[in-house]
């Protein structure tokens, strides 16, 4: 989804939540300078004419991991739950607020770590991606820079969808999503919300 397409959506999303569009962009800065390497064609390469699924953390998770096929994209801390049963996912995105000493063996191992930036994570930024020795994608949800990628979306699971169908998945599977749970803050609802809205803009409905 190029910019000038996703920036409508991203403005919304701003005004829903009352977010600062200056700390989002203050944050893709500081992942810029933070990641001295682009592993976009590494990204690329798992998802171009595959099979993707794209595993989101609710708690469904563990009872789906059998439909799992193709290049695996995690959702945060749904990659703890592909270790505990001993399945490594090739890529991870997260925000870092589900980051663990996981990651960094995981990304040591190979797996992309798909590491985004807001105006909320700037701290954890500065904590972890210098930690990380493997493969990393920057990305951010407001004006790409060199080397900080908007694929669209917004909360981890639905940017690991948007990733995959922009770096031309041949199809994409969605398991470990629950975007009804009611059994969550104010603030995880919204996400949700956005997320379902997202996902149906691009034509996958859950």
């Amino acid at each position: 989804m190029r910019f000038e397409e996703w920036e409508p959506l991203y403005s919304r999303i701003l005004d829903y939540f009352g977010f600062e569009r200056e700390a989002d962009e203050e944050a893709a800065r500081m992942l810029s300078a933070l990641a001295d390497r682009d592993g976009i064609a590494l990204l690329e390469a798992l998802a171009r004419g595959r099979v993707v699924t794209v595993c989101g953390n609710a708690p469904c998770l563990p009872d789906e991991l059998h439909l799992i096929e193709g290049s695996i994209f995690a959702a945060d801390a749904a990659a703890g739950v592909l270790a505990d049963h001993g399945i490594r996912p090739d890529a991870v995105f997260t925000d870092l607020d589900g980051a663990t000493d996981l990651f960094v063996d995981l990304n040591r191992q190979g797996t992309i770590m798909v590491v985004h930036a807001h105006g909320d994570n700037i701290p954890l930024l500065r904590r972890w991606v210098p930690r990380f020795p493997g493969p990393l994608v920057a990305t951010t949800q407001a004006a790409p820079l060199c080397g900080v990628h908007n694929f669209g979306g917004f909360t981890d699971g639905d940017r690991a969808v948007f990733a995959a169908d922009e770096l031309g998945a041949a199809r994409i599977r969605i398991i470990g999503f629950d975007l009804a749970d009611p059994n969550v803050d104010p603030i995880k609802r919204g996400k949700l919300f956005w997320a379902r809205e997202l996902l149906h803009l691009i034509g996958y409905d859950l």
